[in-house]
């Protein structure tokens, strides 16, 4: 027992230096992390006074990454006063340097993030004219995607020079793009086709987030654009993804192309003995005790005749898409309850001719009380 207790004094000072090096490191990530949290403690203080949306999207996106550089820097600062073995030393200082690349590359991603928090602040896309917001805020999410892509492949491609087996790979990624993007382009066609729809729907704006389409005789809502594909929300819930690059082939319609207004239409079909300046004056006193119209647009026109109906079509407008939809629907039952009310004689019926019937043996009115008139 006695003897297991003699250690010899070279071992025991080798422990005590491996013990003062881990305590060195470990003061060294809690002072970086207490300095950090100090830091972003005040300027959550600040926003909150000052009431500034820059500080405070900077404070939550990039509390992480400024973390994760703090704590690289003091441990690489303490470093030279360690006394551990040179070969496990070499090897911190490597994990450290990807470390510190990484976490520079997530502070680039997170200011990313910040400034189109910022612009987004200056361009609310709720207002109800929400154009402008629209189509910048689309602009920011597509770029933001594609600067993210670009900037983690040259991170990975930046750390794998720092490995001597794979320098050459590295070097290659960072110096031989051309060669390197046309190879990945035979590989990835589609995958580069939908990545540059991306960039030109970004740059041309043919359609913005919140949206209103109809694609692949689907109506719905614009709900995401990423590099690759977008995502419409049909008015039943249910989701669309199509390839970005469909928007940039093939033809679809946007509603609220320049402005949010719309106009909408009701198709209303009668017989040819209704009064229409009834219906058209009927019209204008449900546009008018609407809370949904815009006060724009309320018109009632015959646009088509067929041998049994007249199609009245009647046009209306709203300040919005899902406005709109729920004044159509308002106005087609109240123009359906008007004419069943006022003009029941009016609603559509059919007319037949019998051969070999005497009119004078058909009384003038059997025709009324069904949907049909006999004619001889």
């Amino acid at each position: 027992m006695h003897g297991l207790l003699r250690i010899p004094w070279s071992e025991l000072a080798h422990w005590q230096r491996a013990l003062v090096s881990l305590a060195l490191i470990v003061a060294a990530v809690i002072v970086g992390a207490a300095a950090n949290s100090s830091l972003f403690f005040f300027i959550r203080r600040f926003a909150a006074r000052a009431n500034r949306e820059f500080f405070e999207s900077f404070a939550r996106h990039c509390k992480g990454p400024a973390r994760l550089i703090v704590v690289t820097l003091a441990i690489d600062l303490v470093m030279p006063s360690t006394s551990i073995p040179a070969p496990h030393k070499e090897t911190l200082r490597h994990a450290l340097a990807l470390l510190t690349i990484g976490a520079h590359s997530w502070l680039l991603i997170s200011i990313m993030a910040v400034i189109e928090d910022v612009i987004r602040s200056k361009y609310p896309v709720t207002a109800a004219d929400n154009y402008r917001g629209r189509r910048i805020y689309t602009q920011l999410h597509v770029f933001r995607r594609a600067g993210t892509t670009v900037i983690i492949i040259l991170t990975v491609a930046v750390m794998l020079t720092t490995f001597p087996w794979a320098r050459t790979i590295g070097t290659s990624i960072l110096a031989s793009a051309g060669i390197a993007g046309l190879a990945f382009g035979l590989a990835a066609r589609p995958l580069l086709e939908n990545m540059v729809a991306g960039l030109q729907i970004a740059i041309t704006q043919p359609f913005r987030l919140e949206d209103v389409v109809i694609v692949e005789g689907q109506w719905g809502w614009i709900e995401e654009i990423t590099t690759t594909y977008v995502v419409v929300r049909i008015w039943n819930l249910q989701r669309l993804v199509l390839p970005i690059s469909y928007f940039t082939q093939k033809a679809f319609q946007n509603w609220t192309r320049q402005s949010s207004e719309l106009m909408g239409t009701i198709h209303v079909f009668a017989d040819y003995t209704i009064p229409v300046q009834a219906v058209r004056d009927e019209l204008q006193r449900i546009c008018s005790a609407s809370p949904l119209w815009d006060g724009k647009v309320c018109v009632v026109q015959v646009t088509h005749a067929t041998e049994h109906t007249i199609n009245m079509r009647a046009l209306v407008s709203a300040k919005d898409s899902g406005t709109l939809w729920n004044f159509r629907c308002e106005v087609r039952e109240k123009l359906i309850d008007f004419i069943r009310q006022h003009y029941p004689r009016c609603l559509p019926r059919t007319r037949a001719v019998l051969e070999g019937v005497d009119a004078l043996q058909i009384p003038e009115d059997s025709g009324r009380a069904g949907t049909g008139t006999l004619q001889g």
